[in-house]
């Protein structure tokens, strides 16, 4: 780990004084800042992200940043709550499961323990190209270097929104479930406070794969927001990996469902594992809207949702594997209690 200056931030407005410095993209900036530090640590002792000064910003998790509010009209969880805390406040168990399912199969008990929610969703990349500093060709790392994960070890790489320039694969878990409940991410800068769907956070890597997300440098999430309705009890997380602790996931599916009996309202579908960004699968939700659903159109809407899969030497399997994970995610969600038929609590 090279050396740094650290600071503790005296409130949000100094920590985005702060951070807010001339750089091409939020990640790379030279000054970074800190939640858990779960990611940048491990990043910074890899010698992959080279901060000058990181800005400790949990002093501020005492207030409004660091509650989950949840009311009739939704959900608001502080981008300092732990991932932990998240998880298993009943609130988000009861009425949003697909989220307390999304951050309980996450990580080890220790980092969700540590880790923010707010840093949870820009975690970056596993490619071992873009963490492994002896590879020169990464274009996340050195733009315009090459990608060496495109003719080379590829098992855990993406499938869908990839480019010439990037395979990487996007690793979370938390980011599906707010892509699928059409969550927005509350954030402030040196401009003051805007608010974005939390669809518009990530950047597809295209040919600036190092550019990662909408973030200018400085910029702070304090909250996501996630509207209710009535698919977000009938909601479910589904992660397939190589075991079954401490993985990250190999395809995931993350559904929320509104139904009328056996038909679809509307059908809500992130993909994990084996896309680019968290990946919103629309093509599969227009497919099941106002149909019945059984198996056969769950596998439809898989098919759907990989139409337009790229793969390369090793990762093939992604595509068979991503559509039954989906596939078990829609059956599970439909074989839930209707939400009118459960006790509700406010």
């Amino acid at each position: 780990m090279r050396p740094f200056t650290y600071a503790l931030a005296a409130d949000a407005p100094a920590a985005v004084r702060a951070a807010t410095v001339p750089a091409d993209a939020h990640v790379r900036a030279p000054v970074q800042l800190m939640g858990g530090g779960t990611t940048l640590l491990d990043l910074m002792k890899l010698d992959v992200m080279r901060p000058e000064t990181v800005v400790d910003i949990t002093p501020l998790a005492t207030g409004h940043y660091g509650n989950i509010e949840a009311t009739a009209q939704g959900l608001r969880l502080g981008a300092l709550v732990r991932m932990s805390d998240a998880a298993e406040d009943k609130a988000v168990v009861r009425d949003y499961p697909v989220i307390a399912q999304s951050l309980g199969l996450a990580a080890s008990q220790q980092l969700r323990n540590m880790a923010r929610l707010g840093g949870n969703a820009l975690q970056r990349t596993r490619c071992n190209y873009f963490r492994d500093t002896s590879y020169a060709q990464c274009n996340k790392r050195n733009p315009g270097s090459g990608c060496a994960a495109i003719d080379g070890f590829n098992r855990l790489h993406a499938v869908l929104g990839v480019s010439d320039a990037c395979i990487a694969h996007y690793p979370g878990d938390f980011a599906q479930a707010l892509i699928a409940l059409d969550a927005t991410v509350e954030i402030l800068g040196s401009s003051g406070a805007r608010s974005i769907r939390f669809a518009d956070l990530h950047r597809l890597p295209g040919s600036t794969p190092h550019i990662e997300t909408s973030l200018a440098p400085g910029e702070l999430i304090t909250a996501y927001v996630v509207p209710a309705g009535p698919w977000t009890r009938r909601s479910v997380y589904t992660k397939v990996r190589d075991r079954e602790s401490y993985a990250f996931a190999l395809a995931s599916a993350a559904v929320a469902l509104d139904m009328d009996g056996a038909t679809v309202r509307s059908a809500r579908i992130a993909l994990g594992g084996v896309a680019a960004v968290p990946w919103r699968a629309k093509e599969a939700e227009a497919l099941l809207a106002g149909k019945p659903l059984d198996e056969a159109a769950a596998t439809k809407a898989a098919d759907a949702a990989f139409a337009g899969a790229k793969t390369h030497t090793h990762n093939a399997y992604k595509v068979p594997l991503g559509k039954a994970t989906l596939v078990r995610a829609l059956l599970t969600a439909q074989a839930m209690p209707a939400p009118a038929a459960q006790e509700r609590k406010v």
